[in-house]
């Protein structure tokens, strides 16, 4: 079986790649609305009218250079682009402009712990057009036509598709430290997954989401197998995925490159880039993720599966690295990768787009500290944080009971009703006694010390 990706990736620059018109759909993600009026965001060349001709936008460049650098590459210098033969409705001039003979940049690689995945080459092109299917036609939204993407071919090195999976997410999050591009953005990252199974290889086009390719590629080593079990021919083809049905479908047989008819693009000039040049670009670099958990591990003694979910994104990081200088590190950690990154991932929300600010989490780990607040009730004034602004210094009505007298008194009303618990438990059957202070913490909504319960009960009972 082999496995190898085509990774398209929407540029984070203020305009598109070959001419001034705005990058809205991939720039203005904080609040402001992304959906512009079909067609309201293009000129001459994005709609492709004759006589209408490219300039490079150079910061896309410059991002293609940072990336091939994290991405352990070498940089093509000189490098020019190409025009190739696209004749469908989403791109109006007939041709895309992109590189082959000269990429960016080539030859790198990705540590997957102690495995590299190859980078084959990084290259910049044009995102086609946006296609709208309605029942009996299809109207087409140039707004997206021109929009810069950073190509990001891999050699077939995965091994199954949840390596693939987790290759993306790793890639994502390189990208996002880079500033590259914006996860939150629907379609900013779109996969053409390419498999076979002892076969033909078999290319699933366009598919958005990391869990998504993992189906698609499960889903078609499957239906390559059986096909061969059949003694069946795999066909040489590029197939959609249906994430609804979980499938893919036929789309049309698979072009060799010969058929896409790569010419060079007279108007445009060839780009080269001193060392100098690609050597400031590559100091510009921030700490990437790698990096970061050697350093959370070593330095600040936090375990390793943690500092891996701090890192995975750069705001969450940021915000740790700052809540770390008033409050214990391990708790911070702790509460980092997982009450907070539960309750965002539960809301669908990044920590810059969230209600939650650094204040507010330190003083919920200050109570931690403290002891007066319980983990269930921070996680619940966490589920809060997140939505709504609300003050940390009224937080106090969530804060942990640990009066005897008062905890007494819930611990007599779950024994008073619960006798074969307590038999269960005198008989030796621990998860009785374990189920009776759930039942406490409950009763208390949480804000009871469960070890403290436990001493009482047991001395009760």
């Amino acid at each position: 079986m082999k496995i190898g990706l085509e990774i398209h990736v929407q540029l984070k620059t203020r305009t598109k790649l070959f001419c001034g018109c705005n990058n809205k759909s991939v720039t203005d993600t904080r609040g402001a609305s992304t959906d512009a009026r079909p067609n309201t965001l293009t000129c001459e060349y994005c709609i492709g009218l004759p006589g209408s001709k490219p300039r490079v936008n150079a910061k896309a460049l410059d991002f293609a250079i940072l990336i091939g650098k994290a991405l352990q590459c070498k940089i093509s210098s000189p490098t020019f682009f190409s025009r190739k033969a696209y004749f469908y409705p989403d791109m109006g001039k007939n041709f895309q402009i992109t590189q082959y003979e000269l990429p960016v940049a080539h030859t790198g690689f990705v540590k997957m712990g102690t495995k590299k995945i190859h980078i084959t080459r990084i290259q910049v092109e044009e995102d086609p057009a946006r296609l709208v299917h309605q029942d009996k036609y299809s109207l087409v939204d140039y707004n997206r036509s021109g929009v810069p993407l950073c190509e990001i071919v891999t050699e077939p090195d995965f091994e199954s598709p949840r390596e693939a999976r987790e290759f993306l997410q790793k890639l994502s999050s390189i990208l996002e430290y880079l500033d590259a591009y914006d996860a939150s953005v629907e379609g900013s990252m779109r996969v053409d997954a390419n498999v076979s199974v002892e076969s033909q290889r078999v290319e699933i086009k366009n598919v958005s989401g990391f869990k998504e390719v993992e189906r698609a590629l499960s889903y078609e080593i499957i239906r390559q197998k059986n096909l061969l079990r059949r003694k069946q021919t795999v066909l040489r083809e590029t197939r959609g995925w249906d994430a609804d049905a979980g499938v893919t479908r036929a789309q049309r047989t698979k072009e060799e490159e010969a058929d896409y008819g790569y010419i060079f693009e007279g108007d445009l000039p060839k780009f080269s880039f001193t060392k100098n040049y690609v050597e400031e670009l590559r100091k510009s670099i921030p700490e990437l993720p790698d990096e970061k958990i050697r350093r959370y591990t070593r330095e600040l003694k936090i375990p390793e599966e943690l500092a891996v979910s701090i890192v995975s994104e750069p705001d969450l990081a940021e915000s740790f690295e700052h809540v770390i200088h008033y409050v214990d590190k391990k708790l911070a950690a702790k509460l980092f990768a997982g009450d907070i990154k539960k309750t965002l991932n539960y809301n669908n929300l990044r920590l810059r787009d969230s209600k939650l600010h650094n204040f507010g989490i330190i003083k919920v780990l200050q109570l931690l500290e403290k002891k007066t607040l319980t983990d269930h009730s921070a996680e619940m004034m966490l589920r809060e944080m997140v939505v709504k602004h609300i003050d940390p210094d009224k937080i106090s009505g969530n804060t942990r009971i640990n009066d005897e007298k008062e905890l007494e008194k819930f611990i007599r009303d779950v024994l008073d009703t619960n006798t074969k618990a307590i038999m269960d438990y005198k008989s030796g059957k621990n998860e009785a006694f374990n189920f009776l202070v759930g039942k406490v913490v409950e009763k208390t909504k949480g804000r009871g010390d469960p070890s403290a319960i436990r001493r009482i009960m047991k001395r009760m009972i």
